[in-house]
């Protein structure tokens, strides 16, 4: 965002316990607008999606928010009462923008379909923050004619004012010249393309979807005030004109607000699509910080009082529900850590969404044996085969755990090579094969985890058998093969 340095894109238990308090109160004295989850199904052994759709009733959230149309996703979500976005990925963009036979048969498959067999789908995401600066405009052509072929189809199959269009985007698609909102504007180079998509989305009834991530102006630069980021009223703040910002989100919100007004749209409805802090895989991302600023959050628009520039309830999702494994770690490795809970579907942390309750567990989910693979006791550390070994395992599995102020960066070396030995043996559903690494590596009935450490183990899935261990065993199979060719060649 801009120029300034705030742009850049452990609660106690009694205030943690205050803010519970305040957010029931809050949430009883005013109508708040519902709290929704993203749920995201980017991980190697995901948890049944009636097991997902059951923890986000149990837990009191009144709408999810899809990144696909997963067929087992979509068909669990049946009257289950949750209100649903459902996602077009960024990659089937260019279909749906160069063909409205396309729109229509997307349309008739994942929103018709479950319509009518009781899923409430209350809006289509087309894309997904397409455009990034990260993505040298390769969606700038076709995410416009991609919304306006959708809700063409929409309109076509009678939805048109049941189903609304929209298109998450990135915060970084506006900007202020200043530290104040009231200078806010859409991205210069983007400019006319946006009040295209805002016109179209006010003519339609659609909405402006925002993601707005304060972790990552902390993450992308050193200098942002922590305080800024949270919302205690700590930071110093920022007047701008009769308005005050104590919070790097109501401030970012307002800049939108502020764009869209003096380009003659205040009030088309906005939705913050994401919203969240990850818990691991950087020094600023652990379990107290996310708690802090996802409580902090939600006590904050219980409220009801909104931001200076857009009072009332503010339409919100959570980033997000689950850990994902398998997600790209290319803008860092806390991308596998947004959940609220971890892969097995357990609270990392206590929350209070307006319920008589925290957060509670998913329910009737199996495990594999209790069992782990983990470096030999006779392996000294510098044998030169570890190295290789090591580098494979975290390739092909998840070690973003490992690192500077993680949740396992207490590590000694020792333990290191086994977290990232059992991550592998686990991704590849405790297959024998999977603890191989050249002889390094053992399997133990003795549970390695310690202190904020987990050595997970994974979790069953509908299909066990899966292609990783195909690959596993594929990758062995060539290994020996080759080994016979060299044989076979000395011999000759």
């Amino acid at each position: 965002m801009g120029s300034s340095w705030w742009w850049h894109g452990r609660a106690a238990a009694a205030a943690a316990a205050v803010a519970c308090w305040v957010w029931l109160a809050a949430a009883a004295a005013v109508g708040v607008e519902a709290i929704g989850a993203n749920w995201g199904t980017q991980a190697s052994h995901p948890l049944a999606p009636d097991t997902v759709v059951q923890m986000l009733k149990d837990n009191g959230f009144d709408k999810v928010k899809l990144f696909d149309a997963g067929e087992d996703t979509m068909s669990a979500l049946r009257k289950s009462g949750l209100e649903v976005m459902v996602g077009i990925p960024n990659d089937m963009l260019a279909a749906m923008a160069s063909s409205m036979a396309a729109a229509n048969k997307w349309v008739d498959q994942n929103v018709s379909n479950y319509l009518n067999d009781g899923v409430k789908i209350r809006y289509v995401a087309v894309g997904n923050e397409p455009f990034l600066e990260t993505y040298n405009g390769s969606f700038l052509q076709t995410t416009f004619p991609a919304i306006r072929n959708i809700q063409s189809a929409l309109v076509k199959a009678g939805l048109g004012s049941q189903v609304r269009v929209t298109c998450p985007l990135n915060a970084d698609v506006y900007q202020s010249s200043t530290s104040k909102p009231s200078d806010g504007d859409f991205r210069t180079d983007i400019h006319d393309l946006m009040l295209t998509i805002v016109k179209f989305l006010s003519d339609t009834g659609g909405a402006f979807t925002v993601n707005i991530y304060p972790f990552i102006s902390l993450y992308s630069d050193s200098n942002f005030p922590v305080d800024y980021a949270f919302f205690d009223g700590a930071a110093s703040p920022i007047v701008d004109g009769s308005a005050t910002y104590t919070n790097m989100f109501d401030a970012n919100y307002d800049t939108l607000i502020w764009a869209l007004k003096k380009n003659g749209f205040g009030n088309l409805p906005v939705i913050v699509g994401e919203i969240g802090w990850p818990t691991d895989g950087d020094m600023n991302a652990n379990i107290q910080m996310a708690q802090h600023f996802n409580q902090g959050f939600l006590t904050h628009i219980a409220t009801g009082r909104g931001t200076p520039m857009r009072p009332g309830p503010v339409d919100a999702y959570l980033f997000s529900l689950i850990d994902e494994d398998e997600k790209s770690i290319q803008p860092g490795n806390f991308e596998r850590h947004w959940g609220i809970f971890t892969y097995d579907g357990l609270p990392k942390y206590q929350l209070n969404l307006g319920q008589s309750h925290g957060l509670l567990k998913a329910k009737n989910v199996k495990y594999l044996e209790r069992k782990w693979c983990v470096l030999k006791p006779s392996i000294g550390l510098t044998d030169p085969r570890l190295s290789d070994s090591i580098s494979y395992a975290c390739s092909l599995a998840d070690c973003t755990s490992l690192g500077y102020k993680t949740s396992c960066g207490g590590l000694d070396t020792r333990s290191n090579i086994s977290y990232a030995f059992n991550s592998y043996y686990q991704k590849n559903d405790q297959d024998d094969v999977a603890c191989g690494f050249s002889n390094l590596a053992t399997i133990t009935g003795q549970d390695p985890s310690t202190g904020t450490c987990r050595f997970g183990i994974m979790i069953e899935v509908d299909s066990a058998f899966s292609w990783k261990l195909q690959h596993v065993r594929s990758s062995n199979l060539l290994m020996l093969l080759l080994v016979l060719l060299q044989l076979c060649l000395s011999f000759s």
